[in-house]
């Protein structure tokens, strides 16, 4: 099957996408597809495209442009199939406010939030607190803040990157994901930052973070029927994942969703799967069936 790998393209992102881009790419060959990796940001990149003419694309572009609806509604308007989300499902999952309100309207746990708009005003007095763009992933611009001093600098700091900043109570607990595979959740993962808070460094650096499978059967249980209702409820497909905080009483909260979750040496999807006995060419193989 000829393949196109969007990779790169021109979010906060991009050098995770690339490193994403170029993992799913190999394993793709390693499958004998006839694979070409497309960086949306190059010249002519609509037009290139459309002379290859793939029988499908592989979507690896991560944040605005390529997580959130955008390129997913160009390749609709080209006739090109592609995997994962469709354009309303990845807009949906990537503005966090819109995300919390479905979840609430579902009666998915998500913890209490305000949105705050470039220009606006707002009150806040919930210490401490996390900070964060509603419209960014892999853990960009988040902020844990103790004072109204420290909140609003981090407002004012992030309106630099977005016009549409979260503020929520932050949970003292224990992060967890959980992988969705064509509807089927994988393992869940608890990630411990060695540094306390789950931030763009504690994901992206070797070291930083330590992974360990939930033993805990009950609570895991738990979460694999949220993050599948979640993904359910947003109109994901093909693969997606959900991210938790557990509180010290084992309540689970839903934080956020990611569309297209990272193929680094480091991500979690693809540890998911391993411990389910998938490897990565497999995983691959199940996503683009």
């Amino acid at each position: 099957m000829k393949i196109a790998v969007l990779m790169g393209g021109r979010s906060s992102e991009r050098e995770i996408s690339l490193k994403t881009g170029g993992a799913v790419a190999e394993g793709l060959r390693q499958l004998g597809h006839n694979v070409t990796e497309i960086d949306p940001q190059s010249e002519g990149f609509p037009e290139n495209l459309i002379d290859l003419n793939p029988d499908l694309v592989f979507i690896a572009l991560h944040g605005p442009y390529g997580e959130d609806g955008r390129v997913q509604g160009l390749l609709d308007m080209l006739g090109i199939k592609y995997v994962g989300s469709g354009v309303l499902g990845s807009a949906l999952a990537m503005d966090k406010e819109v995300t919390k309100k479905i979840l609430r309207h579902d009666g998915i746990p998500t913890p209490d939030w305000i949105c705050v708009r470039k220009g606006g005003k707002y009150y806040w007095d919930r210490f401490p607190a996390v900070v964060k763009p509603a419209d960014q992933g892999s853990s960009v611009g988040l902020h844990v803040v103790k004072k109204k001093k420290e909140l609003e600098h981090a407002v004012a700091e992030l309106f630099d990157l977005t016009d549409k900043v979260l503020i929520e109570p932050y949970i003292d607990g224990r992060d967890m994901t959980v992988g969705i595979l064509k509807d089927r959740p994988l393992p869940v993962i608890e990630i411990k930052p060695r540094r306390g808070v789950y931030d763009y460094k504690s994901k992206y650096t070797q070291g930083e973070t330590e992974y360990v499978f939930l033993e805990d059967e009950i609570l895991a249980k738990k979460l694999q029927d949220i993050a599948l209702k979640v993904h359910q409820s947003l109109e994901l497909r093909d693969f997606s994942r959900v991210d938790f905080r557990v509180d010290n009483e084992g309540y689970p909260y839903v934080l956020e969703v990611n569309t297209i979750p990272g193929m680094t040496e480091l991500s979690l999807f693809p540890m998911a799967c391993r411990k389910e006995g998938i490897d990565f060419t497999e995983m691959l193989s199940i996503i683009i069936s």
